[in-house]
């Protein structure tokens, strides 16, 4: 923030704390701390007062509070976000609004394929539900235990099924949403038809809080895959994962759900620091990938599908090894390799995180390029690049040289962001792929997004919040800019 800003007043406090009443206001320092610091501990915020309101209700009386005495509040789901977009700023001038009371399944309406759900609600939550309904909600990411939903959202979260289902945006038929004057927008539509004007959701999907903070949504749900089956295969390269890839849509059509890639260093990470886990291969190969297929069809026709065609790409050479899990337990434990892997970094010391997108057929050339600038601005950098390779998003992540000191290496982050930003912008990719801007990319933006898209964002956001009080400094300033 560019601006000199001075914390709430005490009566302004008192007031906030009123709306949700004693059980629902935090303002001791010891019980702040976990709503002021984020999972990777490289910002730490400060607050004097987070509120836990209940209901959309509260959440609106907090906001008309805030917006008549000019209080900027933070929106906060499970604190999982990875850019510092649900971070207050260090100067104590924000409160923050925390939605974890607002954790209700509102409806399920199964023949409709919806479910209504508050914004609190956490995503493992709303999978489990779905389950039972014999229904999938095809959401999944690695915090899925702790994050919610509304999060998800304000975010767009990606995930892990993304190649078949889309991004969260593509999951959500209707929202309720506090505007910053306190107004409350029920857009709770269940309709997958309506064509009356502007689709005012996609407005606030993607924001992370900056223009309104969502409440409820009805989400999408799918049949539930009645078979999938998950392999583990070997590849020369990141040109042969793609050719691969591609082969798989041919024989698979859209069952094909995930392709993930990653390197041999980071499955050296992984059996290194994380108990219980093996090579599921003989030899050490260079890339790795892990697809999974899901598909409607019953019985062993799948399984006796996915066996032929790593066959056939044995036989062609384009695949260097592979395993198809047999079992639940086999399925769960290559999952685990590759969910693992940001946890596998921490033991290796600093890891500066590229959270990118390029075209998928420029993924290879895309890693070429980086990795041999990296290692030239730092000879010894050790890339750990991973993710989803089916959608063109990468998790270009760089460990520290062994004989280089934590704290050294995490302070030349700036320098390797614009470095390999500036590649991703070569590229025609994006800075940012699933986890937002937040504040961490927020300084970044007008280097790289269109100076007609930054206007309109702006002129957005003044309409939308002409005091600034909903997530000021995040994603952009209006201020500064």
């Amino acid at each position: 923030m560019t601006t000199t800003r001075t914390p709430p007043s005490p009566a302004t406090l008192d007031r906030l704390r009123d709306i949700v009443g004693p059980q629902g206001a935090i303002d001791r320092p010891d019980e702040l701390a976990p709503f002021v610091r984020e999972w990777r501990d490289r910002f730490v915020g400060n607050t004097p007062l987070v509120l836990l309101p209940k209901t959309t209700e509260e959440v609106a009386g907090i906001v008309k509070i805030c917006q008549e005495t000019k209080t900027p509040l933070v929106p906060q789901g499970g604190n999982t976000g990875a850019v510092a977009g649900q971070i207050p700023f260090e100067d104590g001038a924000e409160i923050v609004v925390n939605l974890r009371r607002l954790s209700k399944i509102r409806n399920i309406d199964a023949l409709n394929n919806t479910m209504t759900v508050d914004a609190g609600v956490v995503l493992q939550a709303i999978q489990e539900t779905a389950d039972k309904y014999d229904k999938l909600f095809p959401l999944s990411l690695a915090s899925e235990g702790s994050c919610q939903i509304g999060g998800n959202l304000a975010t767009n979260a990606g995930g892990t099924a993304v190649l078949r289902y889309g991004t969260a945006r593509d999951l959500v038929l209707g929202l309720e949403v506090v505007l910053a004057n306190g107004d409350i927008w029920n857009g709770l539509q269940s309709l997958r038809k309506d064509n009356t004007g502007y689709d005012l959701k996609h407005v606030f999907m993607g924001s992370e809080g900056t223009l309104g903070i969502i409440t409820g949504a009805v989400l999408k749900l799918f049949p539930k895959p009645r078979t999938s089956e998950t392999a583990f295969l070997a590849v020369a390269d990141p040109a042969a994962a793609l050719q691969l890839l591609d082969k798989a849509q041919v024989c698979f059509g859209q069952d094909v759900s995930t392709f993930e890639l990653m390197p041999r260093i980071g499955l050296d990470f992984v059996l290194k620091h994380l108990p219980d886990t093996k090579d599921p291969l003989a030899d050490n190969q260079a890339w790795y990938v892990l697809m999974e297929v899901a598909s409607q069809i019953g019985g062993d026709a799948l399984s006796q599908r996915v066996q032929s065609f790593l066959e056939e790409n044995l036989n062609a050479g384009l695949v260097q090894d592979g395993v198809v899990a047999g079992s639940l337990t086999q399925k769960a434990a290559l999952w685990r390799l590759r969910e693992s892997l940001p946890e596998a970094q921490k033991p290796e010391g600093g890891s500066i995180k590229h959270d990118i997108s390029v075209p998928v057929s420029s993924i290879p050339a895309f890693l070429e390029r980086a990795s041999k600038a990296v290692a030239t601005h730092l000879p010894g950098v050790r890339p750990v690049p991973f993710g989803h390779v089916g959608d063109g998003n990468l998790h270009y992540n760089l460990s520290q040289p062994t004989d280089m000191q934590r704290e050294q290496f995490l302070g030349m982050w700036e320098e390797f962001n614009a470095l390999v930003h500036d590649i991703v912008s070569e590229f025609g990719g994006s800075i940012s792929a699933e986890h937002g801007v937040g504040r961490m990319k927020a300084s970044e933006l007008p280097r790289y997004k269109d100076p007609v898209a930054l206007r309109l964002m702006r002129d957005l956001k003044r309409t939308l919040d002409p005091h600034n009080i909903l997530n000021p400094g995040k994603v952009l300033d209006v201020k500064s800019e």
